[in-house]
């Protein structure tokens, strides 16, 4: 008999439980675009995401024409940006592109989806794959917007993620010369001088370059460089270190004028 009536009483709140689930599915369904988006707001603002994803969603789906249907699908946006799930903010902000590119909320859409990669982004000696997005997302935002109030921002936040790119290759020239691989060496340098040259890491990897030339005996193209070097950086901080390479060098091809071969039979010291 008790266990009758423990199966009743688990019945009957099932039933209960339909019922309100039905209720709320009906005023749910009952409810406008625009109150519907109301509540969606509301439970945004109080930072209830997950219902608020339900409401936005709902007016996206059964509501694709009224007039809030493009603030809901930016909204769904800003709920998975605000849980932290970048990679879904991004595919929502491309959906509101995709489906109602006329939408006056498309170029802050667009910015978001930078915003999203950038946030995912790691430190330099990690895969830059991330940053390379952004970067081509805020480059997008500020060549099809160029008058936004937000292009400053694209702008210096895509000189930060150029200067994490810089790093890693620069980082990776200096393994190499450590590891006394200068033709590797030479060519992560070489990647910073063409693709970064107004980072923080360009003198140091154009230094780099000069010293991974005289290391492999190219002493005419190392003078070249350090004349490039001075020409651009007269103000460095490495500026000493340069003369100092370029003597060496000029002793070396002088040696070599006379036949008397090399003369650099240790390394240089290395300024970081």
């Amino acid at each position: 008999m008790r266990m009758i009536h423990q199966v009743a009483t688990i019945i009957v709140t099932i039933l209960m439980l339909t019922l309100v689930g039905c209720k709320s599915s009906d005023i749910g369904e009952s409810m406008s675009a625009e109150d519907r988006f109301e509540r969606g707001k509301q439970r945004f603002a109080n930072k209830d995401y997950l219902e608020a994803i339900e409401d936005f969603s709902a007016v996206t789906l059964q509501y694709p024409g009224s007039a809030v249907a493009d603030d809901a699908q930016y909204q769904l946006g800003e709920c998975r940006f605000q849980r932290e799930e970048y990679l879904l903010a991004a595919y929502e902000y491309e959906a509101l592109k995709r489906s109602m590119p006329a939408s006056p909320l498309v170029p802050m859409a667009q910015y978001k989806i930078g915003l999203c990669y950038y946030t995912l982004s790691p430190k330099p000696p990690l895969d830059q794959k991330y940053a390379r997005r952004a970067i081509d997302e805020f480059q997008a935002f500020i060549e099809y917007y160029p008058t936004h109030e937000l292009v400053p921002d694209a702008e210096a936040k895509i000189r930060e993620l150029n200067n994490r790119l810089a790093e890693k290759d620069y980082r990776t020239g200096v393994l190499y010369m450590k590891m006394e691989y200068y033709k590797a060496a030479l060519f992560y340098f070489d990647n910073v001088l063409e693709k970064y040259h107004d980072s923080d890491f360009a003198e140091s990897a154009h230094y780099g370059k000069i010293e991974a030339l005289y290391y492999r005996k190219k002493y005419q193209e190392a003078r070249d460089e350090v004349d490039k070097f001075l020409a651009r950086h007269p103000n460095s901080k490495l500026k000493s270190s340069v003369e100092s390479m370029r003597e060496s060098i000029e002793k070396n091809l002088k040696a070599q004028s006379v036949g008397f071969g090399t003369l650099d039979s240790t390394r240089l010291v290395r300024q970081q």
